[in-house]
């Protein structure tokens, strides 16, 4: 059977090509002392000359010159340098095939190079299967193939013998692969597995269907679905341990094949294939079910919290309103009383006469009511709404096994007996209910009016309580890959020791925490008088220190009147286009749609039309089922199939790379900045639809539910990074997972967020980790700022300066902090996962407190460099302003369906955020190279624009760009190769 090829001779020439870079001459067709001397011993020019070209090209790329192949004019001239002869002579050996011949054989011999035989074949295919196991791109095990027989001194066969090579590889690797996950399986397992794929006899989908297709909206009833799904997966009985069995990435390509494949195209496989794909898929899902079931209950817990906390907003102001007529009441009584006492009457008759006592009495009761100790608390509300938790803890307790470490001893116990007691009918019986398992803010809530303690409400708190540590990390599940043990997220402590004596760390801090508090006590020091002296002298720019309070006033905001008019002359030249043909062009520019590649072949995609659709609908929100009716030449089906198997978030993140990595190479990009400083900020989207009850109830963005995207942008407009997260959460945990997940040659040195971005642990795990934090910062006068233990701070700054640093905690903690820098940095942890796992800590956990110090430290620090410089609080107004701009042109690309989000997955959300970004990034790089024509253009004409004023020209207006109708794909609108289009000249503007 014929096999497809691998690379077509486009990407064949990178491997067979002779050099012609100098570079690559002078490594490859330098020769040596040998060299010349035994070429000296031919007698000819044209024999030396043409020995010579033979033996470089054996060398590099490790082939023979063909019979009537002539070497590039640069190879030939640079070895006939070296000989002293003329390159023209090579005509001369060219046409000799005999002494061609000859002269091969006798290189091979002298220099130990031999051809591919069928044993060296096999055992080349033997040495490339354990890297065919986990890298499933032709072209990477091409290189490496190649790169293999170059050190082997192979000379290299035609293409189609490699390629038959690497498809045997490939080939053992998938049989070895799926061995290892199915060898040992019983035979009712496999039967098992079987199963899952064959139609159910009601005639609905298979039983994989339901598995994958199980919603994950937060919902008891979809809580008890997933748990259901979840024993139906354990009750398969395939141990987890197999996942280990192959290496990571080989596992995670098959376990994703699984999750994407129709069932009809797994029914199809071969039953090796098919059952180590659902055998793998399975362990994915059991781990996905899992912490989609325990998120859901983290979330609905947070729900009910939430809807108690309303209800008792609600409540109290109405009690307020009802309350007016006893207010006043005993506003007349209390007057009353006072009067009475300074008259030296009878109090009891004054209040009597005056409102009544009776009435009296029931404003006093209506009074403590309102205001006693539990009355305006959300929590009184919540311990009685059993009900509704009813509906999905028993399943969850049921389900999951939860570990912890010995101070959660006694909450587990507390757990454990909570899930005898649903398990039980007597569930009203108070004996030996523990309540020192549950903080002390909770337990008066636990008790009735009589001091009794309530069962139920005792069951609520053991439960929120449970949540609570499952998200700090002290209580964990084991498969959970999101709800793991704290202490499994970081780096070994004997990786890190082992790391730690290969020499520096290389992080933001020194290594020994003496030293880090050293030099952080100077530069308090310093900076506590110098804004001390500034201050007392009136020299501050915009800043005011009245009693310890500061007072900045806002950055101006720069007259844009004169840079409009500029921006719209520039822009007047730009060419009209439509979105599909500025993203095929960039595409042609960048070869970005060849990231996308088969999720299980690793080629590119054929049908380059139909992937750059699928991305064009994730980005502008349009969808595939409405892109399929918008476009001409793609059906949904092809864009289906596009989707499922070319569309990944590493492809996303790749393709990003590559266009920005192409606009900061141009000239104009590096007006703008020089890709060291950058910005993150969130935009919210409104759930609409059928999705609408995915979202949580927003306190910043009202009731309506929603997602946001948060982007980080550099200072030369670049959006390198995006991700969704929930628009009820913190955007301060994500601040760090753009600045180290990206895959750009972006050096970020220097970071800007909002308000809402910057915390303390924030802060602490940005110095550690070599970034300068500069948040912009306001309401100053509600922050303490903290000082070391011996220094006091100047009169003029008491009031601002209130707290002290307590440094003996950093050093009992301090390996424990670069051990948590280093697993950030090296991507054991993710940023936002150990984030949030800190911030969920009681506060007896050490590390977290010591990052705290650490941030309230670095904090201080840069408030005073905040209030003493002016220049640093303009960089981060500009910073933002630059993240801002790039959201009101996202804005306007994601524009259909009212710019909601209709998507119920998470996937889905993420692929819409990417593709927004991608679009984003491709009109910023579009516009940019236009911009460039436009002032070339200008100079031409005789209107050259300065370059301080080309500064204020952003790559982001969207006037020019058809965002909507339809959506045509044709080759004969691009420019030709290396041209761009031509600029449009208004009338209006020549004339002016």
């Amino acid at each position: 059977m014929a096999r497809r090829r691998l690379l077509d001779d486009a990407g064949w020439s990178e491997f067979l090509a002779l050099p012609t870079e100098d570079q690559d001459l002078m490594r490859h067709c330098t020769l040596g002392r040998d060299d010349l001397a035994d070429l000296a011993g031919l007698r000819t020019n044209h024999n030396r000359l043409g020995r010579a070209l033979l033996m470089c090209a054996m060398r590099h790329p490790g082939r023979v010159l063909g019979p009537d192949e002539t070497p590039p004019e640069a190879m030939v001239t640079y070895v006939a340098r070296q000989l002293g002869v003329d390159p023209g002579v090579f005509s001369a050996f060219r046409h000799r095939d005999q002494t061609r011949r000859e002269q091969i054989a006798d290189l091979m011999q002298l220099h130990g190079y031999r051809s591919l035989d069928r044993m060296e074949a096999r055992s080349l295919g033997l040495w490339l299967t354990p890297t065919a196991q986990v890298e499933p791109r032709p072209s990477v095990l091409i290189r490496a193939l190649v790169g293999e027989m170059r050190r082997r001194r192979v000379l290299l066969p035609g293409p189609r013998v490699v390629e038959l090579i690497v498809h045997g590889a490939r080939s053992a690797a998938d049989r070895i692969t799926q061995g290892a996950l199915v060898r040992g399986l019983p035979s009712d397992i496999l039967m098992a597995l079987d199963d899952l794929v064959v139609a159910c006899s009601d005639g609905t989908s298979s039983r994989l269907a339901a598995l994958r297709g199980v919603s994950v909206s937060p919902a008891a009833r979809n809580l008890v679905v997933l748990v259901d799904c979840l024993q139906t997966v354990r009750a398969l009985g395939i141990d987890r341990s197999r996942a280990t069995a192959v290496p990571t990435r080989a596992f995670d390509r098959l376990a994703d094949q699984g999750l994407r494949m129709t069932v009809q195209h797994l029914r199809d496989l071969v039953p090796p294939r098919r059952r180590a794909t659902l055998v793998a898929t399975m362990i994915r899902l059991e781990e996905s079910l899992t912490d989609a079931a325990l998120a859901m209950f983290d979330k609905l817990m947070g729900s009910l919290a939430r809807k108690a906390d309303r209800r008792m907003q609600d409540r109290t102001a109405e009690a307020l309103r009802g309350a007016r007529g006893h207010f006043q009441v005993l506003a007349r009584a209390g007057r009353a009383i006072a009067t009475a006492h300074e008259a030296d009457a009878d109090l009891h008759g004054a209040v009597d006469a005056t409102v009544g006592w009776g009435r009296f009495l029931r404003a006093v009761a209506e009074a403590e009511d309102l205001f006693g100790p539990n009355g305006c608390d959300a929590r009184a509300d919540l311990v009685g709404r059993w009900s509704p938790i009813r509906r999905f803890a028993p399943a969850v307790l049921d389900t999951f096994r939860f570990e912890g470490g010995p101070g959660m001893r006694l909450l587990l116990d507390a757990v454990t007996l909570l899930k005898t007691r649903l398990q039980s009918s007597r569930r009203s019986v108070r004996a030996d209910l523990p309540t020192n398992v549950v903080r002390r803010g909770w337990r008066p809530f636990m008790r009735d009016q009589h001091g009794t303690l309530d069962p139920r409400a005792w069951e609520v708190c053991v439960l929120f309580e449970l949540r609570d540590r499952l998200r700090a990390g002290d209580i964990w599940v084991e498969g959970s890959r999101r709800f793991r043990g704290a202490a499994a997220l970081l780096l070994p402590k004997a990786s890190f020791a082992l790391l730690r004596a290969e020499g520096p760390l290389g992080l933001g801090v020194p290594e020994s925490a003496g030293d880090y508090l050293d030099d952080r006590r100077n530069r308090l020091r310093s900076g506590l008088t110098d804004l001390s002296e500034h201050a007392t002298a009136g020299t501050l720019e915009d800043v005011v220190i009245e009693n310890g309070v500061p007072k900045v006033s806002p950055v101006k905001a720069m007259d844009r009147t004169e840079a409009e008019r500029i921006e719209h002359v520039v822009y007047d030249l730009a060419p009209r286009i439509k979105i599909t043909d500025l993203l095929a062009e960039v595409d042609i520019w960048t070869g970005f749609s060849a990231c996308f590649t088969h999720q299980r072949t690793g080629r590119a995609a054929e049908d380059r039309i139909a992937l750059l659709t699928t991305i064009l609908a994730d980005g502008i929100n349009l969808g595939l089922t409405r892109m399929a009716e918008a476009c001409r030449g793609a059906s949904l089906r092809q864009l289906a199939w596009v989707r499922d198997w070319h569309v990944r978030e590493e492809g996303y993140a790749e393709a990003l790379a590559r266009i920005i990595d192409a606009h900061r190479a141009l000239p104009l990009a590096r007006l703008w900045g020089d890709g060291t400083t950058a910005s993150s900020d969130g935009q919210f989207y409104q759930a609409g639809g059928t999705g609408r009850a995915f979202g949580d109830i927003n306190a910043r963005h009202g009731k309506e539910p929603g997602v946001a995207f948060y982007t980080h942008v550099s200072d030369q407009f670049d959006p390198f990074h995006s991700k969704v997260i929930a628009a009820t959460g913190s955007e301060a945990l994500h601040v760090l997972d753009g600045l180290l997940e990206h895959e750009t040659g972006l050096r970020i040195e220097r970071h800007h967020t909002d308000t809402g971005g910057a915390t303390d642990h924030v802060f602490g795990l940005m110095a550690l980790l070599g970034f300068r934090f500069a948040p912009r910062l306001r309401n100053l006068k509600d922050r303490r700022l903290y000082t070391l233990p011996g220094l006091t701070p100047p009169a003029t700054l008491h009031g601002l300066v209130d707290g002290t640093i307590g440094p003996d905690l950093i050093r009992r903690n301090w390996d424990d902090l670069l051990r948590l820098a280093i697993s950030v940095r090296s991507g054991h942890v993710c940023a936002s996962a150990i984030l949030e796992r800190l911030a969920a800590y009681p506060r007896q956990n050490d590390l977290a407190r010591a990052l705290r110090e650490i941030g309230r430290l670095e904090r201080t620090l840069f408030t005073l460099d905040w209030l003493r410089d002016p220049n640093l609080r303009r960089q981060a107004q500009s910073g933002l302003n630059k993240g801002e701009a790039r959201n009101a042109l996202a804005r306007a690309v994601f524009l259909h369906r009212l710019g909601e989000i209709r998507d119920r997955t998470f996937e889905n959300q993420v692929y819409r955020a990417s593709g927004l970004n991608l679009i984003v990034a491709a009109i910023i790089l579009w516009n940019t190279r236009y911009l460039q024509q436009a002032l070339d253009e200008l100079d031409r004409i005789g209107k050259p624009i300065p370059t301080g004023r080309i500064r204020h020209i952003a790559p982001l207006a969207w006037e020019h760009i058809g965002l909507t109708g339809d959506y045509v794909w044709t080759d004969e609108r691009q420019p030709k190769p290396g041209a761009l289009r031509p600029p449009r000249r208004p009338p209006s503007l020549l004339a002016s």
